[in-house]
Formats: structure tokens, C-alpha cells, sequence
């Protein structure tokens, strides 16, 4: 769509189509499919929305997020390994964990394809990697091939501490028994932890100096698709290139990222370290087409552009594309949750300076922490599932990652009590993070895990939620939300207001289609002054709205 034009005609025709039939949603326990059709509503803000889909104030598009620009297909590897030739063996006893990499190496060094893992459980007492483009590792299906994890990433790798000081384990928000990073990467990551020297984790190195200016770009605006640089001679189509946008001292790209007006402007951002740490903001996106100085890029610009800020195109550090997992469940030895923040790190799958990469058909137990995001992008988590003792975060989404897919996932409840002194969080989003979209979600605890870090313009639509789990965050971290923060179409089963609706709370941001819901236990003030230019519709209701999915409809236009 990002090159060709539609007519408004066209366009509005097509959104009426997909708002009145295409969609539909999960039916809640009150609501039968055939009331809600008979009920359904157009709200105002999705007209809106059909009439300027790349720069509505209020609803971020996200159309495009996910793999592949959130291809209902994923792609399909030829077979080029079976992990029993590499020695693995279904018996409980035998560490399968070497085998396992040996054939996942094996793919990486013949260029890409699946690996498969036979029906069956097999013993790890290492962590799986997957560090090379195009490989995929298969199982026979989440109810039919098993991981049985027995160790932590402490005991694996080494403590891991925080950048930020203090006496946290970074294992609380990092890291993974399945962990899909490139390589090399990965390498300069283990090799900072063990010498305590802890790092940035993100496209630009353990120190973030590892890039160079390929071209100034110059002014342009949200929503663009295509900009005009300096020089493009190192720009080609399929390129993956980070779009580098520094604030300036007056902190304008941050209030920019929050919506701009008086609230931002007057908010005092000096003493935020730790939100400070996460600019310049860093963009994966790949060159679609390069015409003389003129760049296409394959999503549209997700924030303004201007001189102060000192846009540019960037390298970066090699990172992962084209691999995936899928098929199986990662069973973690069970162990008691760790108090909060100290966690040891029996954590499930982890995509890190990942683009293009996806899970599929994959359920984790017995972690700390479930799926997790960090520096990724473009990427899609589809048909997940968090069960067992109960965790920290079941899926985390941090340090920069954007226009990621999780749709179709599940948070069960734990099956044991929470030992005191713990944390649940629930679907996290931080550190400048935008553009995601939690689709087709039943969370039968937790809760929409704003983690602050100023994270923007990302959707939750579709989700049933028994809204249990307390946000986190540090206070140097900044606000909770940036600027157009969707809710779509949420079923609160327990009728807990915090982190749902959105009105009082978030700036320009919308919530549309949400059951009565009041404030108990944790309960939060807005982070700006002043109006919030925030929008609530079809409050109190759910499974009227239409489209019943906001993504669904975003991609169908």
C-alpha cells in the first residue's frame, strides 16, 4: 500500500466493507456473537482514521507490523537437519542441548533451513541459540515435542547486573533458554556479561558506538513513506538501515514523542537518566526503492523529522533475519519464583536484533519471564502460550523494539500461589518501543504492562483480560505512555480500570470499545498537565465496536 494512492473513495469504501463484516472478535462471556452483530457500531474515530490513516492524532498505523509486514504466511524452510543425527536422544537423561546447536549450526553454515525435533521430550541443561539468518527450528507441535529445561542463565552464563546500578538481575527483563540473536552479537553480549562490564543490548553495540552515517536525511513528516537524503549511494533495495533521530536540549523529540503541547513541554525531563539512556531513538526499517535522492521505505515514518534532531540513515550491527521457532514447548524444571527483580533467568524464548523473524505454535512453563523483545523489530510471535508455577513478565517488549506482531497468545493463570515478594507485570512495552500490537489475546492474569520508558504509539485490540498484574518502571525512566496508545475492543473480566482505559492517563491516545471498569489497587495519575487530547468511544461496551480488530482492519485497508 505504501506506494500506491488510494482515492478517499476507495479507501472509505473499503473500510466500511472490512468495519461492518470483515472482522470479528472473541465473544465475552456476556456477549453472543449474534447480539454483538446485531448491536455493532462504527465509532467515530475509525472514520476518522479511514480518512487519514498515516497521521491520526489519536490511533497509530500499525498495518504493517510483524513479520514480513505481517504476512499471514511465514515462510517455509526446506529440511536440512534432524537433531537425532547431531545425537539427541528422547530418554530424559541425555543433555541435548550440544546436539541440538550442532544441527542448528549445521543449517546456519549450509546457508538456512529447518531443523526439526522429532515427537518426544528431550533434555536441555544448556540454552539453545539460533544466531544464523534463514534457520528455523521445527518441532512436531506444542502438544507433541518438548524442551525440558534445566538450568538458569545465571548458572549458564553468569550474574547479570544492571547498567543502571543497584542490585538487580538484568536476567528479570533479558535473555533466553531459546535465544534467536545474530551470532556475533550474542558473542560481544556473554563476553560483557561475564566481565561485568554490562551493556546496552541493543543495534548499535554493547556501548552503542557501533554504527556509522550512511546519509543525512532530510525534513519530512509522520507518516511518510518516502524522504529525500543526501546521498544515497549506499542505499539499496532490501537494505536494512536504522533511522537515527537525537533530541536536542530542550527535549523536544521527546515531547514530540508524547504528543506535544503545553503538558510535554512543561514536564521535567532533566532527571530522567534512565529515559535519557534510551536516545537517540533508533529505527529498523528496510529500503523498499531509492530513485535519485529520493528513498521508499517499506513502512511509513513513525515520528516528524526535523533539522534539530539531526536525522540520519545508520549502520548497525549485523543483525538476525529470516529464522524462526516453532512447534514445541520449552518445560522449565520448576522451581520458586524468584522475589522481584531477582530473577535468575529460567526464561523462555528471546528475539534480539531480530528483523523478520518469528514463533510460532510455541508454549513456555515454569519461566521467570516468558517471550521476550529486545531491540527487535518486525518481527511476529503467533500462537504462544504462558503456563506453569506463574511468572514475572510473560511477554516483555523493551530496549527500542518496534512494529512487532504477538497475536493469538495466551497468559494461563499460575498454578501455584505468588511466594510473596513477587511481581506479576503481564504484556510489558518500554524504552521507546512503538508500534507493536498485542492481537487475539486471552490473559487470564496480568495486566497491560506499560513499564514506562515513554513507550508510543502502540495497540492492544482483542484481548480478554482478567486484569490482576501491576505496572513497573522507575521513576528516572519517564512517563508510562507517549503519545497514541491504542485500546480497542478490551474484555476486563474483573472490572479493574488501571492501565485499560486510557482518557485520563495516556496523551492523545485512544480507548474504544471497553467494559464499566473502576480504579482499584494500583491506581495512577496522569504523567503530563493540562488536557490530554485523549479520546474515549463506545465506553461502556465490548464486541459492538466494529471493526472488532483494530490491526485486522488497519491491514485490510
Amino acid at each position: 500500500m505504501g506506494n500506491t494512492h488510494l482515492s478517499r473513495r476507495t479507501l472509505l469504501g473499503t473500510a466500511t466493507a472490512v468495519a461492518l463484516g470483515a472482522v470479528t472478535g472473541t465473544a465475552s462471556a456476556v456477549t453472543t456473537p449474534a447480539a454483538a452483530a446485531s448491536q455493532a457500531q462504527v465509532p467515530t474515530l475509525w472514520r476518522e482514521f479511514t480518512r487519514a490513516p498515516f497521521t491520526h492524532p489519536q490511533i497509530p498505523y500499525v498495518g504493517r507490523a510483524g513479520c514480513r509486514r505481517g504476512a499471514a504466511r511465514l515462510p517455509r524452510r526446506p529440511t536440512v537437519a534432524d537433531i537425532r543425527d547431531y545425537g539427541a536422544v528422547p530418554d530424559g537423561v541425555t543433555d541435548c542441548a550440544p546436539a541440538i546447536n550442532r544441527a542448528v549450526a549445521a543449517a546456519g553454515e549450509a546457508g538456512g533451513g529447518t531443523v526439526t525435533v522429532p515427537p518426544g521430550t528431550f533434555r536441555i541443561d544448556g540454552l539453545i541459540r539460533i544466531g544464523y539468518d534463514d534457520v528455523v527450528l521445527r518441532g512436531a507441535g506444542s502438544t507433541r515435542t518438548t524442551l525440558h529445561a534445566t538450568r538458569s542463565l545465571t548458572e549458564l552464563i553468569g550474574v547479570y547486573g544492571s547498567r543502571y546500578g543497584g542490585t538487580k538481575s538484568a536476567w528479570s527483563w533479558a535473555g533466553g533458554l531459546i535465544w534467536l540473536a545474530p551470532e556475533a552479537r550474542w558473542n560481544s553480549l556473554v563476553t560483557a556479561i561475564r566481565a561485568q562490564d554490562w551493556p546496552f543490548e541493543g543495534w548499535t553495540g554493547n556501548k552503542r558506538d557501533e554504527w556509522e552515517t550512511l546519509t543525512a536525511v532530510e525534513p519530512a513528516r509522520q507518516g511518510d513513506w518516502t524522504v529525500t537524503v543526501t546521498d544515497p549511494s549506499r542505499l539499496r533495495p532490501g537494505t536494512l538501515v536504522l533511522l537515527r533521530i537525537s533530541d536536542d536540549p530542550a527535549h523536544t523529540l521527546l515531547q514530540h514523542m508524547s504528543g506535544g503541547g503545553p503538558g510535554p513541554a512543561s514536564y521535567y525531563w532533566q532527571d530522567k537518566t534512565k529515559l535519557l539512556s534510551y536516545v537517540p531513538y533508533e529505527w529498523p526499517v528496510r529500503v523498499a526503492r531509492v530513485r535519485g535522492r529520493r528513498v521508499t521505505l517499506e513502512r511509513p515514518l513513525p515520528l516528524d523529522l526535523r533539522p534539530e534532531w539531526t536525522p540520519s540513515f545508520t549502520t548497525h550491527v549485523r543483525g538476525l533475519t529470516g529464522s524462526g521457532v516453532e512447534g514445541l514447548t520449552l518445560d522449565v524444571v520448576e522451581t520458586p519464583q524468584s522475589p522481584h527483580l531477582l530473577d535468575k533467568g529460567y526464561n523462555g524464548v528471546v528475539l534480539q536484533c531480530a528483523y523478520d523473524c518469528w514463533v510460532d505454535d510455541v508454549t513456555v512453563r515454569n519461566v521467570d519471564n516468558g517471550f521476550g523483545l529486545v531491540a527487535a523489530s518486525s518481527c511476529t510471535l503467533r500462537r504462544t502460550r504462558v503456563g506453569g508455577r506463574g511468572e514475572h513478565h510473560p511477554y516483555f517488549c523493551r530496549e527500542g523494539s518496534h512494529d512487532n506482531l504477538i497475536e493469538d497468545f495466551t497468559v494461563e493463570d499460575r498454578t501455584v500461589p505468588a511466594p510473596d515478594g513477587t511481581q506479576l507485570h503481564g504484556i510489558n512495552v518500554e524504552g521507546l518501543s512503538s508500534h507493536n500490537v498485542w492481537s487475539r489475546g486471552d490473559m487470564r492474569m496480568g495486566t497491560f504492562d506499560s513499564h514506562r520508558g515513554l513507550p508510543f504509539a502502540n495497540v492492544r485490540t482483542d484481548i480478554t483480560v482478567n486484569n490482576n498484574g501491576r505496572h513497573g518502571g522507575d521513576a528516572n525512566a519517564g512517563p508510562l505512555f507517549g503519545a497514541r496508545f491504542t485500546h480497542w475492543n478490551i474484555r476486563v473480566t474483573n472490572g479493574r480500570a488501571g492501565l485499560m482505559k486510557l482518557d485520563g492517563l495516556a496523551p492523545c491516545s485512544a480507548t474504544v470499545g471497553l467494559d464499566t471498569v473502576t480504579d482499584f489497587d494500583q491506581t495512577d495519575v496522569p504523567d503530563f498537565t493540562g488536557d490530554l487530547r485523549s479520546r474515549l468511544e463506545l465506553y461502556p461496551t465490548t464486541n459492538t465496536v466494529r471493526p472488532s480488530n483494530l490491526y485486522e482492519a488497519q491491514r485490510n485497508l
